[in-house]
């Protein structure tokens, strides 16, 4: 396995440390601070790792150091699985168990899951007094490779994804190969459309890599997978440190996510899973790029095979072009009046750019819309 990847940012540096042997208590014990842990999880991944968990951080064992004794007083949060949960209504649901166990400033909280547990237990840790301190432990490719690791937390509101939220940067990410192992197929291919968002915007020789192993990563190789994780964590812990909140070229890391949140806010969250909403807006931001003259039609056909061997959807479903650009408006990316868009002036070269043709916009949100997913 890789050695630990360091995230230097203005806030703190912290480690993303890369495994292959379940979770276990002993690699995130020193990063806890204080004596109170709140493990958030849901339905779908407690029964896998919860227990064990729990116990190695509660009982002492191999989790326990001279510095560190295992006599944490932990407490657990137990959400619903999927995105339409990811609410205020629910996120209440961590801040109860925060507050009825009267923890305190010295807490850490533990994000055990995928993207949608992260965002909300990164969320809660950086409003809950003001800040307390938390650790990610992805659980899914998407969440290892893109969400866990740069500090972007929040939830969704009923006109937009991810508009409320903060950041705040973890004390470290645990990313354990071995938990992938028990994704859905479905999940699984979610999560390499983020993989693939990195060759396209970062490094064309990693879309060469991609291709020449797509099929052995589809498979769960753990050699290929762990390559795969590791480049993906190596190219936003970059970013990151260049740019923390997002000010400038981190923007590039929502590529295709302007037209997948139209997808995912009309058809309803959890409808479509996150990365297939970003693989049909991927190609759709490539559509586009190749109507102003910046990629080749071999370019986006390279884009749409990638997308096709991963599994993953290449066609919206069908929107209302009025629709489509209203809940465009509520992007994030959204300077004084003006939708910024992440387009490709080559593969591995993105931008972000509000001077696009209109037009060309429209037939884009337009083109191949289907009412299932493809």
């Amino acid at each position: 396995m890789f050695n630990p990847l360091i995230v230097a940012t203005p806030s703190h540096n912290y480690p993303i440390i890369f495994a292959d042997d379940c979770i276990m208590a002993t690699q995130i014990a020193p990063f806890i601070h204080g004596r109170q842990v709140l493990i958030v999880t849901n339905e779908t991944v407690a029964p896998l790792y919860l227990d064990a968990l729990v116990n190695g951080l509660t009982k002492g064992g191999e989790a326990a150091t001279e510095d560190k004794p295992s006599n944490f007083e932990v407490a657990c949060c137990i959400l619903p699985d999927g995105e339409e949960y990811k609410t205020q209504q629910y996120i209440n649901q961590i801040y109860d168990a925060l507050m009825t166990r009267h923890f305190n400033r010295d807490a850490t909280l533990v994000a055990l899951g995928g993207g949608v547990i992260g965002d909300m237990t990164g969320f809660a840790a950086a409003t809950f007094m003001r800040g307390v301190n938390f650790i990610q432990i992805p659980t899914t490719l998407l969440s290892q490779v893109d969400s866990s690791v740069g500090g972007k937390t929040g939830i969704n509101h009923p006109l937009g994804k991810n508009m409320i939220g903060a950041f705040w940067q973890p004390q470290m990410v645990l990313a354990d190969m071995h938990t992938l192992s028990t994704l859905p197929q479905r999940e699984l291919s979610a999560g390499m459309a983020e993989v693939i968002k990195y060759a396209l915007i970062m490094d064309e020789s990693f879309l060469t890599w991609l291709e020449e192993n797509m099929s052995a990563l589809m498979r769960l190789d753990k050699q290929a997978m762990a390559a795969a994780v590791a480049r993906c964590c190596q190219y936003k812990a970059t970013i990151v440190a260049a740019d923390e909140r997002e000010a400038g070229k981190r923007a590039l890391l929502n590529f295709g996510h302007t037209f997948g949140h139209v997808i995912e806010t009309h058809e309803g969250y959890g409808t479509w899973l996150h990365g297939e909403a970003v693989a049909v807006g991927m190609l759709q931001a490539a559509e586009l790029s190749y109507k102003m003259g910046w990629l080749s039609s071999a370019d986006v056909g390279r884009i749409e095979s990638i997308l096709q061997q991963a599994g993953l959807p290449i066609r919206p479903p069908k929107i209302a072009l009025t629709t489509a650009k209203q809940l465009m408006s509520h992007d994030k990316k959204v300077k004084s009046g003006q939708l910024r868009l992440i387009l490709l002036k080559s593969i591995g070269d993105a931008i972000v750019t509000s001077k696009f043709d209109e037009s060309m916009l429209n037939e884009v949100l337009s083109l191949h819309s289907t009412s299932t997913k493809q």
